[in-house]
């Protein structure tokens, strides 16, 4: 299993990003997905989850109604659509999946929300 997220940066407040994780070794079609963050000194949250097929997705309160989670099983490659962005929201951003038991991590992307 390989993860590799991409699309962190530097960003003013209000601004957006898009990250995007590419996935391979496992069927990822079959796969819910998941986008995690963690900022300094604080414990990796849960930020939004999407269902094998992208119909279903979750999100952590935090985001709600700023972020997007969507994925391209054709290209095997999840995306995190961030909008709003805030001091907050600074963070390490990881994509995982769940497979065979085991949670699998990327290497995560830095995204920093400063003026």
């Amino acid at each position: 299993v390989q993860l590799v997220e991409s699309g962190g940066g530097l960003v003013q407040p209000g601004g957006s990003l898009r990250l995007s994780c590419a996935a391979s070794g496992f069927t990822f079609r079959s796969y819910v997905m998941n986008w995690y963050r963690q900022a300094p000194e604080k414990e990796r949250e849960l930020v939004a989850d999407i269902s094998y097929g992208g119909l279903r997705t979750n999100y952590a309160d935090s985001v709600k109604g700023r972020f997007t989670i969507s994925r391209d099983n054709a290209k095997n490659t999840m995306y995190l659509q961030m909008t709003g962005l805030k001091p907050d929201d600074t963070a390490v951003y990881y994509c995982s999946v769940v497979y065979r038991g085991l949670r699998y991590w990327g290497q995560g992307t830095q995204v920093t929300v400063s003026s």
